[in-house]
């Protein structure tokens, strides 16, 4: 089972709240750190192992420069994740740029920087060459399609994603590079989101290997590195149990031993993307009961909204809540904890058992290290919150400031409405 521990005590976060306000996210760099370690250690035999953290997941260069330190890359997909990357001091092949349906401007980011650009449809290789001409090094996303099962709400079914490149079309999109000049060569693919089944990661491995070894039989190119994607799910849930990175990696180990080594094919560099695994259980939603509601069902009402948290309404995903103080308290109370935004899905709990709650009592909201601020966004004119970074020394840093009524009207020019 996996234990909802906090880094922090309710004395703690009142402190907080009394010099920050709430609501607002906390991420642990203890946590964070330690974890960061156990995968690098758990792929320690792979030859050159890379992780590229996936932005997407916690876009904050504070976090992002802890994770460098940590010998992480960065995986970005947009102008403003190649830009996060760049602040926080991670260039050249440290950077994996894997976009879709991408504008020019995006990959002369990508090539000013230095990163691998890979490639997520045949027809960029040509639109590639016409705007920036064709990269030493290049790499390509491949969906297997109906060929494997897989995939979720999150990222949809293979065979139904927009993302990659069928099969026949990769030993095609190998080629025509070659024939324009790429050198280097790697293969990519993420066709899972969330998962908890440490088998999957090992058969995508085994996929991903086979189709390298199919590769150079038929066009004698060598693939130089492996990105196996991200998808390592979290337990959400008290009852889940998380995954063994050590069991996935003993796995892709013997996969990597028999398709690999044993067939004489060159040392494989293996690359990984991980977000949520990385960051999910270290990052908290810290929020107060605003309001209490009883009508046909009890309503909790928080001071946070689907603005700052928008999985459970989304997705209807499950995030376990702590209400601070009452942590031995029995659960004999039946809530819908909600948010102030003018839908009905705004909610991060439907008949949740939890404790008696109280006006003023502090909500922690766990799990939201990854995916949780990183989706906000301003409906109803609601402001994202702060961030907040628990360090090392037990000290706190404001890593980003909560936004202002000034900053959602700073595109607006009130001027033209004056008569």
């Amino acid at each position: 089972m996996a234990e909802k521990v906090l880094p922090f005590t309710k004395e703690q976060l009142e402190t907080m709240i009394e010099q920050y306000g709430s609501p607002f996210h906390i991420y642990d760099e203890r946590a964070i750190r330690k974890n960061a370690r156990k995968l690098i250690e758990a792929f320690s035999w792979a030859p050159e192992f890379k992780e590229y953290f996936a932005v997407k997941a916690t876009p904050n260069p504070y976090i992002l420069k802890v994770l460098r330190e940590e010998g992480f890359g960065a995986d970005c997909s947009s102008m403003a994740e190649l830009i996060l990357a760049e602040k926080a001091g991670i260039f050249d092949e440290n950077i994996m740029f894997s976009s879709n349906n991408t504008p020019v401007h995006e990959y002369k980011k990508a090539k000013e920087l230095g990163a691998i650009i890979n490639l997520d449809d045949i027809t960029q290789i040509d639109y590639l060459e016409k705007y920036l001409g064709m990269p030493k090094i290049i790499s390509f996303r491949y969906n297997p399609g109906r060929l494997r099962d897989g995939g979720n709400a999150i990222i949809g079914k293979p065979a139904d994603a927009k993302y990659g490149l069928t099969k026949a079309q990769i030993f095609e999109a190998y080629q025509i590079a070659r024939e324009k000049g790429v050198e280097r060569f790697g293969i990519h693919t993420m066709i899972i989101s969330n998962e908890l089944d440490s088998k999957y990661f090992i058969e995508t491995a085994s996929m991903m290997f086979k189709l390298i070894g199919e590769i150079y039989e038929k066009l004698g190119i060598r693939i130089e590195f492996v990105n196996l994607g991200g998808g390592i799910g979290i337990p959400y849930r008290p009852e889940q149990e998380p995954v063994s990175l050590e069991a996935v990696s003993r796995g892709i180990k013997s996969t990597y031993d028999k398709l690999i080594v044993d067939k004489g094919l060159d040392p494989l560099k293996i690359a990984m993307e991980s977000g949520r695994m990385i960051l999910g259980p270290y990052g908290y939603l810290v929020t107060k009961v605003l309001h209490k509601k009883e009508i046909y069902k009890n309503y909790v009402g928080l001071d946070a909204c689907m603005a700052d948290l928008m999985r459970p309404g989304l997705y209807g995903a499950y995030h376990h809540i702590t209400v601070m103080g009452k942590e031995d308290w029995p659960c004999d109370y039946i809530y819908d904890v909600t948010g102030g935004l003018c839908e009905n899905n705004d909610k991060f709990a439907i008949d949740r058992a939890l404790p008696r709650m109280d006006i003023d009592d502090i909500a922690v909201i766990h799990d939201t290290g990854a995916h949780g601020h990183a989706m906000g966004f301003n409906y109803n004119g609601k402001l994202r919150s702060a961030e907040l970074l628990l360090k090392m020394d037990g000290s706190v840093e404001m890593i980003r400031r909560a936004e202002t009524i000034e900053d959602l009207f700073a595109t607006l020019d009130f001027s033209g409405l004056e008569d």
